[in-house]
């Protein structure tokens, strides 16, 4: 197995939505690898001038655009090698409410991607979906589960070009996440909200996500989605090890506030309809599964069961302490 990355040396990289949590993570780890060029892609000034400010490097580029500016794309993709597409609407309530705003951003612009892509020649497109656009129930997971079927799809196809996309479940420790709207409420000396008590969630850390894409870069073959085998946990044990962490409280307090608008109990990474044409990668990096588009013939193996929340390694509190402890939200 090469090494990740190893693919993407001497690239120019464009990173949608570059200029968040997802893409500073992201930067850090492209700079490791030789003579990469990164161009940072995002409508966010401000967060342009604290990236500038803390990476301090002629190796990254930053670009004040749209993702649903076609024009604007086709300028910042000349030259470049390989786009990592994270740009999204991802606040579910937002979305649920708002659904074309989620339509134009999540699914329109990643059609904007490829074809600005394919006219540029760049060599691939690695768009970074959800375990929500799987059997979806909400405004977000279903505007991503557009998104996969458009990388996926024949709207746009290329001799020069791959397109695939990863799929993941929740970041501890990026900005979209849970932890830092606990932080500001334990603050406040608030109890901490809980949806329902049974409620389960995929949770990986943002080097995890960012090893997934680069895995992706390195295997991708053409119109495929990439899933990395990650732990579960009950949101309720993550409220109670955290406040625990921050507080010393081992029974800060906690409120059910009900399941809200399009949540599901447990979320599915890999759906039952997709495993025939689903294959395992178990390697030094991890497992991996690999799924097919649908008019690829199943592989010649034994379906796997649906992988969702319910049926994957599931985190103890012991085990919630030491993926959390040392977080930046920690304090």
């Amino acid at each position: 197995m090469r090494k990740l990355g190893s693919n993407l040396e001497g690239h120019n990289i464009l990173i949608t939505g570059g200029s968040g949590s997802f893409g500073h993570q992201m930067t850090t780890r492209l700079l490791e690898i030789p003579e990469t060029t990164i161009k940072i892609y995002s409508r966010d000034e401000d967060k342009h001038r604290v990236m500038k400010d803390l990476f301090k490097s002629d190796r990254i580029e930053f670009v004040l655009g749209d993702i649903r500016d076609y024009d604007r794309l086709q300028e910042a993709l000349a030259g470049v090698d390989t786009v990592l597409h994270a740009g999204a609407l991802k606040q579910i309530p937002s979305v649920e409410y708002n659904p074309m705003e989620a339509i134009k951003t999540n699914t329109l612009s990643a059609y904007n991607i490829m074809k600005a892509s394919h006219y540029q020649n760049v060599e691939q497109v690695i768009a970074i979906s959800t375990d929500k656009a799987c059997k979806p129930t909400n405004s977000y997971g279903m505007s991503k589960a557009l998104m996969e079927k458009i990388i996926t799809g024949d709207d746009v196809w290329s001799d020069t070009t791959k397109f695939g996309c990863v799929r993941y479940g929740n970041v501890l420790g990026s900005r979209g996440s849970v932890l830092p709207v606990w932080d500001r409420l334990i603050d406040q000396k608030k109890p901490i909200p809980i949806t329902s008590n049974t409620m389960r969630r995929f949770f990986l850390t943002l080097e995890q996500a960012t090893d997934l894409i680069l895995f992706a870069s390195l295997n991708l073959e053409e119109k495929e989605i990439f899933v990395r085998h990650s732990p579960a946990l009950f949101i309720k044990d993550l409220a109670s090890v955290y406040a625990e962490l921050k507080t010393g409280n081992k029974k800060y307090p906690q409120k059910i506030i009900g399941v809200r608008s399009g949540e599901k109990i447990d979320e599915v990474l890999v759906a039952e309809e997709e495993t025939q044409r689903t294959v395992q990668l178990k390697t030094k990096h991890g497992i991996y599964y690999k799924i097919k588009r649908q008019d690829h013939s199943p592989y010649p193996q034994k379906a796997m069961n649906e992988y969702s929340s319910a049926n994957t390694d599931q985190l103890g509190k012991a085990d919630i302490k030491k993926l959390i402890d040392g977080l930046v939200w920690k304090r």
